[in-house]
């Protein structure tokens, strides 16, 4: 269930910055997983893909970084470094 939330989370996330700069699609995202997220970088993809089917992030490709430090205070969470829009 941490893991819904972590992506729904990172779907609005991406959706509101792309809306914000007037974007009808999102073309890519760039992310960096937390050590402590529990998710790996294809399961995110996979979490991303059905999670994101009719939105503006719907077949974005998903760039991903995995954290080193797991003292560090979003070790547990999903970081948006940045998004790609049309």
């Amino acid at each position: 269930m941490h893991e819904l939330s972590l992506v729904a989370s990172l779907c609005a996330r991406a959706e509101a910055a792309a809306r914000a700069e007037g974007a009808e699609r999102v073309t890519g995202l760039s992310v960096q997983l937390g050590p402590l997220s529990h998710l790996s970088p294809d399961h995110l993809r996979d979490h991303l893909a059905r999670a994101s089917i009719g939105s503006i992030l719907e077949g974005a490709e998903v760039m991903v970084t995995v954290g080193a430090d797991p003292h560090a205070p979003n070790a547990q969470d999903i970081e948006l470094l940045s998004v790609e829009v049309v």
